[in-house]
């Protein structure tokens, strides 16, 4: 099955159906098939082939979701790229990838300008509202069909995307991901959330980043209306979205949580139809979790885990959020996982190590990164096979449950102890008035490595470095408790929402 099989079945079947959503716009699964067809053969009269590689630089918009159905349309390989990308990052993807095309706006052609005239491969850019004078290789994004699409003929292990990694502790790298990787992460996320035809998903996530793409790939799949809220940072607006549209699925952030359940008049608006929510890209933190299933009683919420590297790999049934509510799961259909030591030798249940996790959704590798690919797909159980090892380090209960300990290289070793971020975090956060912290360890001479905490806290709050740190040597063992603690407006974060403890060091 190809990842695009599903949306053009459901066009032919669900033409006068509303598909999207974008603020005044709205368009039926008829007209968004006129537009695909449309930008498919423009892109085909260009000369993009099967296999070339095409960037989507776009905000969350109709024309994102167009551009994805396009490039797959003509057996292309799309890349989508968040709209606050610098063209200096832009420039190296463009170069890494050897794009062919560039799909985009004229809001961005600071940007886009500079990255295009650095990258020889890319001679073709489709601009929505294109300024006078952008060169030979500028043309205007079609209205319609331009013309008839010549037949693509595809297999599965044809690669479908490639989605950067949001760069957390350095340079992103291109996740190469087939038809068949991301199908198969699909039918997984489905046979879990049972999502359907009668749903209105409310997306105020970028599609651009994994999480949020796959809620556009499968809700245009399924039949459903897909609405996309692009004023992520003014809650009371999302709220307004989600009672408007009578939103029953909705994908978020801990961040995004957090400002909407800071609505002092959260009570007024009418999220009765909201019947999944879930959770993923960051960890929940505990105290977040409860108040976000006081606000929304009616809603089964889902914890769940994932990487770019295979979309997927746990989730925590919402009847045992109650038992177990810091764990992420016990994995999906269609995988194995398995924990192991610094050896590589698999662990019992009841065990701290890595994570290693096997399925046909897992990536094809990065692109031309033979060495960084080596060290993340290693061979599996049966001869001939790569698992991915994720890098991150995991403990399971006695029941296999999957718990969060830390990424490999967040792992804090004080006074010859080792500490989870993650358990530190969680303390903090159950401080009144915490909005956002982080954790890492710093270089100390008699510690080997410090624990230093940093803190956002609600405007006009009072909180001390003391309290903080008194609040967690009561909660913590005391090598855990921050050494010191920094108040910050805000924490760095990548365009995905993830954060950057690589600027924070």
């Amino acid at each position: 099955m190809l990842l695009h099989s599903h949306f053009e079945e459901t066009c032919r079947r669900l033409p006068h159906k509303l598909a999207l959503v974008c603020g005044e716009q709205r368009l039926s699964y008829g007209e968004l098939a006129e537009r695909v067809e449309g930008l498919a053969a423009t892109l085909q009269q260009r000369g993009v082939r099967r296999g070339d590689r095409v960037a989507l630089y776009l905000d969350s918009s109709i024309d994102f979701a167009v551009a994805v159905h396009a490039v797959l349309r003509i057996g292309g390989v799309f890349m989508p790229i968040s709209s606050l990308t610098k063209r200096e990052k832009l420039a190296y993807m463009l170069n890494d990838t050897r794009a062919s095309a560039l799909l985009t706006q004229q809001r961005l052609a600071d940007a886009w300008r500079h990255a295009v005239d650095a990258s020889p491969s890319v001679h073709t850019c489709v601009v929505r509202d294109p300024a006078a004078g952008d060169g030979d290789g500028v043309v205007a994004w079609p209205e319609g069909r331009a013309g008839d699409v010549a037949p693509t003929p595809l297999i599965d292990q044809d690669l479908a995307a490639i989605i950067y990694t949001s760069g957390t502790t350095g340079l992103p790298k291109g996740v190469m991901l087939s038809h068949l990787n991301m199908c198969s992460a699909w039918r997984s996320v489905q046979s879990y959330l049972g999502l359907r035809e009668d749903d209105v998903i409310g997306l105020a996530l970028s599609p651009a980043f994994s999480y949020g793409l796959y809620h556009v790939l499968m809700g245009l799949g399924l039949g459903a209306t897909v609405v996309l809220e692009r004023a992520a940072s003014f809650p009371v607006k999302v709220m307004e979205g989600l009672v408007r549209e009578r939103v029953s699925v909705f994908p978020g952030l801990p961040t995004l949580f957090s400002s909407l359940l800071g609505l002092s008049n959260l009570s007024a608006y009418d999220l009765s139809a909201v019947r999944i929510v879930t959770n993923a890209a960051a960890a929940l933190p505990d105290e977040l979790s409860r108040r976000l299933r006081e606000a929304l009683p009616n809603a089964r919420l889902y914890s769940m885990y994932g990487m770019t590297e295979c979309k997927r790999i746990s989730y925590l049934p919402p009847e045992e959020l109650a038992h177990r509510p810091t764990s992420v799961g016990r994995g999906m259909a269609n995988q194995e996982y398995w924990l192991v030591d610094e050896q590589g030798q698999r662990l019992p249940n009841g065990s701290v190590g890595q994570l290693v996790v096997r399925g046909s959704h897992v990536m094809r590798g990065y692109w031309e990164k033979p060495e960084e690919t080596a060290e993340r797909l290693k061979p599996g159980p049966t001869p001939g096979e790569r698992v991915l090892y994720t890098g991150d380090i995991f403990r399971t209960d006695d029941e296999g449950w999957l718990y969060f300990v830390a990424r490999g290289d967040d792992i804090i070793k004080s006074r010859g102890e080792k500490v989870a971020p993650r358990e530190v975090e969680n303390a903090i956060y159950a401080i009144e008035g915490v909005v956002d912290c982080a954790v890492i360890g710093v270089p100390d001479e008699l510690l080997g490595q410090a624990v230093k905490a940093f803190v956002t806290v609600k405007p006009g709050c009072a909180l001390t470095e003391r309290e903080i740190i008194r609040h967690c040597l009561a909660t913590l063992e005391n090598y855990m408790a921050p050494k010191s603690v920094s108040f910050v407006a805000e924490l760095p974060r990548t365009d995905s929402g993830k954060i950057r403890k690589v600027d924070l060091r």
